[in-house]
């Protein structure tokens, strides 16, 4: 997770400080905009507005050390949709209290909240009515379970539904683990419910909350400098062929060599998705049958690097293998899905 954050004193670096060592699994990258040589902390000279706009484009989370109006007024022009914002969270200096502010449950922003609250010892402040409540959130579900949601508006009714005490419907083509919530009752029709299937159109409710499974994971190779739209039109035709969805993609992955090669770097943005880069060794220690090229193989040491990337981060079944054109690769997986309720 990429996390920028950002101290307004001496003592917010010593607590972004903190940060950063309590998350060594995380990149987080701390800024100050004040004079902190001392504590290693970089200091900004652009104006706090424009690294917040950069924060919000490159970044899964944004922490502001400092009083929390002043987070209010730099994210304000920059926030757009609960679907695509950051996860913002605000802290006092000190690290007495970590305020989850906004992108809660798909943002993530609660979750980090309660994760940073438990390691630096603050005090969580979550104010999203499910958690308050104890109540079963759509938003959190589908992100703890890589599920795309299908309709912002619609996961919002179902949160007043089930905070009002009524009853929504819940039909899966995934099994899941965990005992239904409440509020929830299992049907496959009725007025009002939630839906998780790979079929983009099934509507089996009234109204439906339809929850999609990102299951399918891009591997994928191009030639140094190749156009992005380029790539994007190859994928996007090969999914088109195999009745693939887009919001079915998961990753969009490849090789460490290509980590800074944009055109893979804008497919991943285009989807929505992560984009995950692995080692030659990583790919190496896959078993299993792979196609193979020897020219590839004598410039990245992998036999077959669309195969191996695809299926790497969370194993399955490939079920496109290497499909090449005009330099550009693509192997398609699709990944074992796993639900569970919190």
């Amino acid at each position: 997770m990429r996390i920028n954050a950002i101290a307004f004193s001496t003592n917010g670096c010593r607590t972004a400080i903190r940060l950063k060592e309590a998350f060594p699994e995380e990149d987080i990258r701390i800024f100050a905009k004040t004079q902190c040589d001392t504590l290693g902390v970089e200091r900004i000279e652009e104006k706090t507005s424009v690294w917040t706009g950069e924060s919000f484009k490159e970044c899964d989370a944004i922490v502001f050390i400092g009083a929390i109006g002043i987070a209010v007024r730099y994210i304000a022009p920059y926030i757009r949709s609960k679907a695509v914002d950051p996860a913002v969270i605000g802290m006092d200096e000190h690290a007495h209290w970590t305020v989850a502010l906004l992108a809660g449950h798909i943002g993530g922003a609660n979750a980090l909240t309660a994760r940073i609250a438990e390691r630096l010892g603050s005090e969580p402040i979550i104010t999203t009515a499910t958690d308050l409540n104890g109540k079963f959130s759509v938003d959190t579900f589908a992100t703890v379970n890589n599920l795309r949601i299908m309709g912002l508006k619609t996961a919002q009714d179902v949160s007043v539904r089930v905070l009002d005490g009524g009853f929504v419907g819940f039909t899966t083509e995934i099994p899941v683990q965990g005992d239904l919530p409440a509020g929830l009752t299992l049907a496959d029709s009725g007025e009002f419910g939630v839906s998780i299937s790979t079929d983009i159109e099934k509507k089996p409710f009234g109204t439906t909350m339809r929850l999609v499974p990102m299951d399918i994971i891009l591997g994928v190779g191009c030639k140094r400098d190749t156009d992005p739209a380029k790539l994007r039109d190859f994928v996007s035709s090969v999914l088109k062929e195999d009745g693939i969805p887009d919001q079915r993609i998961g990753a969009v992955c490849s090789i460490d060599l290509k980590k800074d090669e944009a055109a893979i770097l804008e497919l991943a943005k285009n989807y929505r998705v992560p984009a995950k880069f692995f080692t030659s060794e990583e790919l190496l220690e896959l078993e299993g049958e792979f196609s193979k090229s020897d020219f590839v193989k004598s410039v990245t040491a992998v036999d077959c690097v669309c195969e191996r990337s695809s299926i790497r981060p969370f194993g399955g079944e490939i079920i496109r293998r290497k499909t090449a054109k005009d330099g550009m690769t693509l192997a398609i997986c699709r990944r074992p899905m796993e639900l569970r309720f919190l």
